[in-house]
């Protein structure tokens, strides 16, 4: 599938729909999620053979494929909301080439979020940051979900290390882990039922203040560090004395959740569309223009309609002629954000 990003230094040469995304100080994008939770599974049994995909919805396939000893990961990716789970068997004791060789599986198959199944590596971490930039590039686009260890865990400040290395727009990383009546489970561990509370939601809801179903977090932050961890980009579960949930919906990159998924959202829908039922099939003339431009913004205007963006705008790129068969299209909206603030003055 060609797509992606273009620079006019240099015409991308295989057809195809390619995006620039330009954000403005007052229209960014912003967005929401959908349903499919991706995880390259480290241990299972049953009929399950190694680097094999299974699509699985229910607590019983999992088990019936997996075992029950094997399937925490995609239980929290279920509940968090996820409408499936994409499970990519690992071998036995994976080596470097067999991460590889996972996420070039990945690449052909479409899903919403990445996320380890529980594990903890600052090297596959990496390597992952790399992937998500160069399937991005690609115009391939998902959210990651990381975490860490018991040790990192432990200190807000290590996990606020994690996200800086591993800033990007589309990666998310929890930092504290969690209690669940008795059991401890690391950031990492817990992170599948972030990967599936963001998968599951709308576009145009954002998952500030979610309430986790567990009883505590293994690690209480003060007020001056969960306000040091939102500035380094963590995503933070707190305890306010009655339920956990989480502060803000924040990328590493210090983005929101909501506006990165509108884009993703926004640039597969329009590009499939495009695939489909355009390119290669109008003409490259004022009739054919108007065909594409009416229907991506009939798109953007249905987004609207829904509360995701507002102020759709679709038109001819004027600083670029659309002849042969290339089409330069402008595009600008604003962006519609939850309420996560609110000021009041009492006069008294």
């Amino acid at each position: 599938m060609a797509g992606g990003s273009w620079d006019g230094t240099s015409l991308p040469i295989q057809p195809g729909l390619y995006i620039n995304f330009v954000q403005a100080a007052a229209a960014q994008i912003r967005g929401g999620a959908r349903g499919t939770v991706a995880i390259p599974l480290l241990t299972y049994a049953n009929t399950a053979t190694a680097k094999t995909f299974y699509t699985v919805e229910t607590e019983k396939q999992a088990v019936d494929l997996f075992g029950a000893a094997n399937i925490q990961s995609i239980l929290f990716a279920l509940q968090g909301g996820a409408k499936e789970v994409l499970v990519y068997t690992m071998p036995d004791t994976p080596a470097t080439k067999d991460y590889t060789d996972m996420r070039d599986a990945f690449d052909a198959r479409p899903f919403n979020v990445f996320v380890f199944d529980g594990e903890f590596s600052a090297v596959q971490q990496a390597a992952t940051k790399t992937w998500v930039v160069a399937n991005r590039n690609a115009g391939k686009h998902f959210a990651v979900v990381i975490g860490g260890d018991a040790t990192t865990d432990a200190t807000p400040t290590q996990g606020d290390t994690r996200s800086t290395l591993n800033s990007d727009d589309y990666i998310v990383n929890l930092i504290n882990g969690v209690t669940i009546r008795g059991d401890s489970f690391t950031s990492s561990e817990f992170s599948p039922w972030v990967a599936g509370l963001i998968a599951g939601t709308a576009i145009n809801r954002s998952i500030t203040y979610t309430v986790a179903p567990v009883d505590d977090v293994t690690k209480r932050l003060t007020n001056t560090q969960i306000n040091t961890s939102l500035a380094a980009g963590s995503l933070i579960l707190v305890n306010d004395g009655e339920k956990v949930k989480i502060v803000q919906g924040v990328t590493t990159a210090k983005s929101k959740i909501r506006s990165i998924r509108a884009r993703q959202a926004i640039a597969t829908d329009v590009s499939r569309t495009a695939e489909d039922n355009y390119i290669g099939k109008l003409n490259n003339n004022a009739d054919g223009q108007a065909t594409l431009i009416v229907a991506i913004k009939a798109y953007l205007e249905n987004l609207a309609t829904n509360g995701v963006l507002t102020a759709p705008v679709v038109g001819l790129d004027p600083q670029r002629p659309s002849v042969g068969d290339s089409v330069f299209l402008s595009i600008s909206y604003v962006e519609v954000d939850s309420i996560e603030r609110i000021f009041i003055t009492v006069n008294i």
